[in-house]
């Protein structure tokens, strides 16, 4: 999806009606989604392949060139029945004023499908790890779920995945489902940050994943490992700035992490860290891996110097 940012100054409240008038001073674009989820891939230093969906229109030409000025191999299927998802915001002093979303959340049509699937085997046979970001817009319909799943197992390629509501129980096999908080009481009924472990127990068996890691904000992070062992993983951020993005860094970070050959209880970690970073900095922005590493070795400090405190935010760097 692309996001836009419309960026000005409100002084004063329209005649109109009680809300602010904004003079517009900047407009710019920014890869969302699972755009910026292969952002992020490729800031960490490794190649991504990103396959999706465009309208034909303005705004998928734009995210296309985005896309290709970030570095990223690109394989979005443009189609003429649906726009580009778009979310603008119009921004006042870094506050963010309304936001405004311009989408389509049918499912694909099958002969859409068909050309989908035929770029996502050949892009699965050579890559390490195969991220599946589902936002609810129709894209990874129940077909292309199993047919992904199933050409990971071929390929035996581990799957990361971040889920939405829709299709929340099509993943399993999965090698780590990635929900939120919210998203998990959504669909169990139950609040997660209490992660019992009774609890986590009958949403791991439901779900038929390998691992289970639910992100819980500024509580961390819980990942249950396949033999049942529950790892609670604190936040590290002191100073948070803007949580925007910080669900696609934990995403990015962990399937970079499994290419290289790390255990997911280790990727998770590292996820958290870049995660510290991330909501660190204004806005959306992808974390590099001098960032990831410095910060790292900060955390890995004071876990020798526990009186000590570890700072991961935007004075570290």
């Amino acid at each position: 999806m692309l996001d836009v940012y419309l960026v000005g100054t409100a002084t004063r409240i329209s005649p109109e009606a009680p809300v602010p008038v904004v003079r517009i001073v900047d407009e710019h674009d920014a890869l969302g989604g699972a755009a910026n989820v292969a952002a992020n891939v490729v800031a960490l230093g490794a190649r991504c392949t990103l396959l999706g969906v465009v309208g034909q229109d303005d705004a998928g030409r734009r995210l296309r060139a985005a896309v290709a000025a970030a570095g990223i191999d690109g394989g979005l299927l443009a189609v003429d029945d649906r726009p580009t998802t778009v979310k603008t915001r119009v921004m006042a002093r870094s506050h963010q004023i309304v936001r405004f979303d311009r989408e389509s959340e049918a499912e694909l049509r099958a002969p859409d499908v068909a050309v989908l699937l035929e770029g996502l085997a050949p892009a699965v046979a050579v890559a390490d790890v195969l991220v599946l970001e589902d936002y609810n817009k129709g894209v990874l319909t129940p077909e292309v779920i199993a047919a992904a799943l199933d050409l990971a197992r071929r390929y035996a390629r581990p799957v990361v995945v971040d889920p939405k509501f829709r299709h929340f129980f099509a993943y399993a096999g999965a090698t780590v489902f990635k929900p939120n908080a919210a998203e998990i009481a959504a669909a169990f009924g139950t609040d997660a940050r209490h992660h019992q472990p009774e609890w986590l127990a009958a949403a791991h068996r439901r779900l038929g994943c390998e691992y289970l890691l639910v992100t819980l904000g500024e509580e961390g992070m819980v990942l249950r490992d396949p033999v049942g062992e529950v790892h609670r993983i604190p936040a590290l951020a002191r100073q948070v700035y803007d949580v925007s993005g910080a669900g696609d860094t934990v995403t990015a970070c962990l399937a970079v992490c499994l290419a290289a050959g790390a255990r997911v209880e280790e990727a998770a970690w590292i996820a958290n860290v870049a995660a510290a970073v991330e909501v660190g900095k204004p806005g959306v922005c992808p974390v590099s891996a001098d960032e990831v590493r410095h910060a790292v070795r900060a955390v890995e400090w004071w876990e020798e110097h526990p009186s000590g405190e570890p700072w991961i935010g935007a004075e570290e760097r």
